[in-house]
């Protein structure tokens, strides 16, 4: 396996789209960022169901629907103002933030 981590400018709680594949248009954000294998879960996007097995008495077992990851390279950002775009960076002061490549506004 390559110990590589995939570098990315998302975020956890970023909200994002989905630029390619069936869930294309959809948007929803960042559950959880897996760097190793370049993957994000996206909240309510590429739902899949899953067997699950009843673990205790008052747990329920059966099929359940849950999210499965989606590639980093298949979304963008989403800006307030103008929609999908990609991320930039500017230096104020000594602080280094996240901005719009289309408007300029903060992410």
């Amino acid at each position: 396996m390559n110990d590589v981590k995939i570098k990315t400018k998302l975020k956890k709680d970023d909200l994002v789209q989905v630029i390619s594949g069936k869930e294309r248009g959809k948007q929803g954000k960042i559950v959880k960022i897996d760097r190793d294998k370049g993957r994000a879960i996206v909240q309510g996007v590429n739902m899949v169901k899953k067997a699950m097995r009843k673990k205790n008495q008052n747990d329920r077992g059966g099929i359940i629907e849950i999210e499965a990851p989606v590639r980093l390279c298949n979304m963008m950002i989403v800006c307030k103002k103008c929609g999908p775009t990609r991320v930039g960076y500017k230096l104020e002061g000594d602080a280094k933030k996240r901005v719009c490549r289309k408007c300029g506004e903060a992410l």
